[in-house]
């Protein structure tokens, strides 16, 4: 085979723990003792010698998601080599925390460095304008964390762009330590969201980074869902 047919789809050497290939594709260097979370059903492939647990114990806290409609299905995988992920095709975005605290929708839950920290999480003081609780998945620590989105991302540092507002429909992941308040539109409700009525809006300013995708039904699959 001519090998410049295949050149520009070859793996390079991984830059870090974790890095793309290509923008569908999160690639993660596995060292035995540094064990990955990854959502069920994601490995696509794998170099070396690596060995994967569903369900494995201690993860009674995702349990927990069903109550709140956040449930994330996650395997533990271990080992020593490059693992690949990817789901449905979805644009990956790798992101690496230092001391950080971020707040993910669970449909866009990819992967995260199994030493994080991690739970469920209840949005405060949304409720009041949407008529109802916001919940995600909430990790913190120092580490590696992969999120998926319907389409390239857009990610906003707030600090830079200041306030930033966001249809909550299109919202992957921010950080933490921003300020969240809840708008509502009156003259926009005809050109921004999918509802009827009011269009509702989070508001985020202060220190920290926003990923939004473009799409505004973040639980929708690309295709089918896959066989378990």
């Amino acid at each position: 085979m001519d090998q410049r047919m295949i050149a520009g789809y070859t793996p390079v050497a991984p830059a870090a723990r974790m890095d793309n290939h290509g923008p569908s594709i999160a690639r993660v260097a596995l060292r035995t003792g540094q064990d990955l979370y990854a959502r069920t059903g994601s490995m696509i492939g794998y170099e070396g010698f690596i060995q994967y647990e569903a369900n494995p114990s201690g993860l009674g806290r995702a349990a927990a998601g069903r109550l709140s409609g956040e449930n994330v299905p996650l395997m533990r995988c271990h080992g020593d080599g490059l693992l690949y992920l990817a789901d449905y095709g979805a644009h990956v975005v790798c992101l690496e925390l230092a001391d950080d605290n971020l707040s993910v929708n669970a449909a866009n839950v990819l992967a995260f460095d199994a030493h994080l920290q991690w739970g469920v999480q209840r949005v405060k003081g949304v409720a009041k304008f949407a008529g109802q609780g916001l919940f995600n998945l909430g990790i913190s620590g120092t580490g590696w964390v992969a999120v998926t989105s319907r389409g390239m991302p857009v990610v906003v540092d707030c600090a830079q762009a200041g306030e930033t507002c966001v249809d909550p429909d299109a919202l992957v992941a921010w950080s933490t330590g921003l300020r969240v308040e809840g708008k509502r539109s009156f003259k926009a409700s005809s050109l921004i969201g999918r509802g009827s009525g009011e269009a509702f809006q989070l508001a985020f300013s202060g220190q920290g980074f926003v990923v939004v995708q473009p799409s505004e039904d973040s639980t929708e699959r690309l295709t089918q869902p896959q066989q378990q």
